[in-house]
């Protein structure tokens, strides 16, 4: 069985899309979708019932909680799923038909050892330091991860194993959540991205500075931040390292900022 863990947040207009997403996958695997309510100010509880009612064949459950951000919210789907596989998915994001079943096709490959599987998004490529191997995957490690995150949350399945071995998302993390758990991930686990296009993620709107978390590029920058001196706390690299990711990181911010700007400039 597949658990989808979806956290949902005022997300009425959206939530439909994303769960007639789960409703359409090709993969013959049952399916748990856990969607946890994060204190949603909007009609998306009612939207959700509704959709139970109309649709009783689907395994879905919905939990409601007091916000606490989208780390606590998954972690209370992760605490209470079943599966064998926890697949991901954002309230604002959709799966493409054949999404889980290329991706468990992979995980149950008995020629690789895959723990953790990602995917490419709508209009995005893998940039270095990823490279694409002769199946189609590109390896994760730690320290590309701290160079680049290749990874939407939505795109991610991964068995059950890896949440035995790495635990849940820091709770108190808002932003750069996702990285934070990857790294965590990467310790135990062997990670790939498969270079297929399965995710359609905030409606096909750019990312950062646009759409979603990744909106607040100050908040980001914190996040990063943040996980740089875990990892280094937890002696994960040394301290020349530390302060050329630093380094690395305020640059990269800097030019966000920038490109942000001259984005909006354009219309974009």
């Amino acid at each position: 069985m597949i658990s989808v863990i979806i956290p949902m947040y005022n997300a009425e207009k959206v939530i439909v899309n994303a769960l007639d997403s789960v409703k359409n996958q090709t993969s013959k695997h049952d399916f748990e979708i856990l969607v946890v309510n994060d204190g949603s100010a909007d009609k998306s509880k009612e939207v959700v019932e509704t959709y139970i009612q109309q649709n009783p064949e689907l395994n879905i459950l919905l939990i409601n909680q007091e916000n606490g951000g989208v780390s606590k919210a998954r972690n209370t789907g992760l605490e209470v799923s079943k599966g064998d596989y926890i697949a991901l998915l954002d309230s604002d994001d959709e799966w493409y038909p054949q999404k889980t079943e290329r991706q468990i096709s992979v995980l149950e490959n008995g020629n690789l050892v895959v723990d953790f599987i990602g995917s490419r998004r709508t209009n995005h490529e893998i940039l270095y330091p990823y490279k694409i191997d002769k199946n189609n995957l590109a390896l994760i490690t730690f320290r590309k991860l701290m160079f680049r995150n290749e990874t939407q949350p939505s795109t991610v399945i991964f068995k059950r194993k890896v949440l035995n071995n790495s635990g849940l998302f820091d709770g108190n993390q808002r932003y750069s959540e996702d990285l934070n758990y990857w790294l965590k991930v990467s310790e135990h686990n062997k990670m790939y991205i498969l270079n297929e296009e399965l995710v359609l993620t905030g409606a096909g709107k750019r990312t950062f500075g646009v759409s979603g978390l990744s909106a607040n590029l100050v908040e980001m920058e914190k996040g990063f931040q943040k996980n740089l001196k875990e990892v280094f706390k937890l002696k994960r690299i040394g301290i020349a390292e530390y302060i050329g990711y630093f380094i690395f990181y305020k640059l990269k911010y800097i030019f966000r900022i920038s490109r942000n700007k001259m984005l909006k400039f354009q219309g974009k």
